[in-house]
């Protein structure tokens, strides 16, 4: 029984007023709206202490999911903090996590074997392009990764084969039927794919009567974080794992959504609203910005519609103001960063503490030359991740066969290398023999032995012999022993150590930490496969997860998306053009052009001291120049927030108006209000030709109807003009000829 309050409880009395009402809410559904920087997740982990201490709800009662394994860890750690005990009896863990837990306590029930393999995202698109093959379809025509992509969506969107209409189109129906094939092959190898995990758990729970019964007895509390990220999947399973009776406490963001490319569904935080009827709770103090940076975000977050709605705050009023940086082309602005970050080291910042953002990857070569030319140290942040190296993978295939000799996914990977003389058409023959035979790899390859030519045959029944021996050799061994064991006698390392430049020598202490990480690994205390089993797997969820910048001082380059969750005393937000930020695809759209002002929001936030924006006047595109209009962006920022670095005199800028009709572009002459609102939209063509006409404004042509200058290129006659028309698409037009009409 929850006991009597008498006194302020210790739980709540380092939150603020609002962060203590949530914390503290009645047990019923509840929505925590979260501003960026406004302590989400201290909320979260204050609401699952303070059920266990003030309300009396058993660990074992209390479900937390989130969306990364560090966040997760994370959550796990300030928990056990705040109750001054073990957490190991709660259910904290990833969205992927939990599911997988799920599914090894009923693989029976789920259909499948009981040490199913998960496969990775390349893993994945292996077995996908072996599919192909096996269907004589053309990889040029049915791409793997877009084949790939598309299973994974509709998985995401909980729907099978069985659900999916081809409306007509052959090339759905081909897609359909690939879909249809590669589901029957994992079931046949007995592995499950990333999105499998989150669909068949949630398929055995609502196929299962007394299963649902079960977990919803026995989870009345289900605490998820960063809700504005989750699928169509990921919400029906919070929602059937709540049942009726459960009190679900979810944290999120709308302004932060900006996933819908993998599958988020922003309008999940309605719907939630709606469905259980929840009580939403406002978190608008921000403890990372100041006054400024938050003022310039709440105002161009404001243009979205269907906002559930907050306004940022901070008691740290006032700031240094946005410096605004119009560069000539795309080395000025690196040139502006550069300088900038040199002049934040000689007065003593480290260099960490300065993050690049762009929209695109593909903008950050000018950066990097620009960072290696000064000699200042820096980083890429999402750099290949450390379960993802090509020889951790390698380690990791001779350990799952081990355990699992029907992996074909790892036996394909491993079984010629080191090199053993096990050519292609072995292969070949391999495949074509179990695909025939509706077996393993392996079984295939012990089948064709007697009639393989000799020398084949004896490489071949190397490998077998080879994973025998590594299977029974590391038999009671501890776990960081096996894996070495494995390492060294597979030949891994010895191979590595060969290569005579440093990536040999990288490749070898990768594999070394790859033991470390085994000796220092701790499975989940409810978890019960066998210690390399729960290695294997964790190695798999962990992979695809993004590392913080290792140790050194750098300078941090990122895209916006990879930027979410991070901050930084500095942010230089580069590249802010139409066409570039927001994207070409999005300028019309209705549904992507509101995600690209939340993903300008997002990195406007990010900021904690200090903002830069930039852009510039040319831009060296596809080995073309291109010049663009301003980001809208630009325009929706406070003029009384923003400085110019580098005033500029004779300008005539569009600012971009919702009011006016299509959102087009409204025309001010540059005032002291206007001047340091957004840079010039007026260029010079080549050869110091003006424009014609103004980047940014809306024209009509006498074919295509209305539209809006994205760019130029060339001079003189043979000039051209880039128009994004409404009816007709993006066109390039010979400037003289396209009878282009200001409206």
């Amino acid at each position: 029984m929850p006991r009597l309050m008498t006194a302020p409880h210790p739980l709540l009395v380092a939150l603020n007023d609002a962060q203590r009402a949530a914390v503290s809410a009645p047990l019923a559904p509840t929505l925590v709206l979260a501003g960026a920087g406004s302590g989400k997740t201290r909320v979260l982990t204050h609401r699952a202490a303070w059920l266990i201490e003030e309300q009396g709800v058993a660990p074992q009662g209390l479900l937390a999911v989130t969306f990364t394994n560090k966040a997760a860890s994370e959550m796990r750690g300030r928990i056990e903090s705040l109750l001054h005990m073990p957490s190991g009896a709660l259910w904290i863990g990833t969205f992927h996590g939990i599911a997988h837990r799920l599914l090894r306590r009923h693989w029976r029930e789920s259909g499948l074997p009981q040490h199913f393999q998960i496969l990775d995202d390349d893993d994945q698109q292996r077995l996908v392009r072996k599919l192909l093959k096996e269907q004589n379809l053309d990889e040029q025509r049915w791409v793997p990764r877009e084949v790939q992509g598309f299973i994974n969506r509709e998985k995401d969107e909980g729907r099978r084969p069985k659900h999916l209409q081809d409306r007509g189109d052959p090339t759905r129906r081909e897609l359909i039927r690939l879909y249809d094939l590669y589901q029957r092959r994992c079931d046949q190898l007995g592995v499950v794919d990333f999105a499998e995990l989150l669909l068949r758990s949630y398929e055995v729970i609502r196929d299962q009567p007394q299963l649902a019964d079960f977990y919803r007895h026995r989870f009345r509390h289900v605490l998820v974080d960063e809700f504005q990220d989750t699928n169509s999947v990921q919400y029906d399973w919070i929602k059937l794992v709540c049942g009726k009776s459960g009190t679900p406490f979810v944290v999120g963001d709308d302004d932060q959504s900006i996933y819908r490319w993998r599958g988020a569904r922003v309008e999940n935080m309605q719907h939630f609203r709606r469905d259980f009827g929840a009580t939403v709770f406002k978190l608008e103090q921000n403890y990372r910005s100041t006054g400024v940076i938050l003022g310039a975000a709440n105002e161009v977050i404001r243009r979205n519609e269907d906002r559930l709605g907050k306004e940022l705050w901070t008691e740290a009023a006032g700031g240094e103001p946005i410096r605004l940086y119009a560069a000539f082309n795309e080395r000025d602005e690196a040139d502006f960063v550069i300088e900038r970050i040199r002049e934040h080291a000689r007065s003593g910042r480290p260099l960490a503490a300065a993050a690049v953002l762009y929209r695109s990857n593909a903008q950050s070569r000018s950066f990097e030359e620009a960072l290696m030319a000064a000699r200042i140290p820096y980083r890429v942040y999402g750099g290949l991740r450390f379960f993802e190296r090509a020889e951790i993978k390698d380690a990791l295939a001779y350990l799952r066969l081990t355990q699992n000799r029907s992996d074909d996914v790892s036996f394909e990977r491993v079984v010629n290398l080191p090199t053993r003389g096990i050519g292609q058409s072995t292969l070949d023959r391999l495949r074509e023999t179990a695909r025939a035979g509706g077996t393993s790899l392996w079984n295939a390859a012990q089948a064709l032995l007697p009639v393989l030519p000799a020398r084949a045959a004896t490489a071949l029944n190397g490998f077998i012999g080879l994973i025998d021996r590594l299977a029974s050799g590391i038999g009671g061994l501890e776990l960081h022993e096996q894996v070495r064991r494995v390492i060294e006698d597979s030949g891994l390392r010895e191979h590595h150590a060969k290569e005579k430049d440093t990536r040999g020598e990288a490749r070898v202490e990768n594999l070394d930490e790859l033991v470390n990480a085994a000796e220092g690994f701790t499975p989940e205390v409810e978890d019960e496969l066998p210690l390399l089993a729960s290695f294997l797997a964790h190695a798999t969820l962990e992979s695809g997860e993004t590392q913080a910048a290792e140790g050194r001082d750098c300078v941090q380059l990122m895209t916006l998306h990879s930027a979410k969750g991070l901050e930084f005393p500095t942010v230089f937000m580069v590249g802010m053009e139409e066409g570039l930020f927001p994207s070409e695809r999005s300028v019309f759209d209705p549904e992507k052009l509101p995600e690209e002002r939340r993903l300008c929001y997002v990195g406007i936030t990010r900021a904690m001291q200090r903002l830069y924006l930039s852009h510039a006047e040319s831009r060296r595109i596809y080995g073309r120049t291109e010049y663009r209009a301003p980001s809208r962006f630009l325009a929706e920022l406070p003029a009384a927030l923003v400085e110019e670095v580098r005033p500029r005199l004779s300008v005539s800028r569009p600012l971009y108006d919702p009011s006016t009709r299509h959102g087009g572009p409204r025309r001010h002459t540059a005032g002291p209000e206007v001047a340091t609102a957004v840079a010039p939209a007026r260029r010079q063509a080549a050869k110091g030709e003006e424009l014609p006409i103004r980047l940014g404004a809306r024209v009509r042509h006498p074919k295509f109807g209305e539209g809006v200058v994205l760019r130029y290129e060339g001079n003189g006659d043979t000039q051209q003009v880039q128009v994004n028309f409404e009816n007709a698409g993006q066109k390039w037009l010979m400037y003289a000829y396209a009878k282009l009409e200001a409206v």
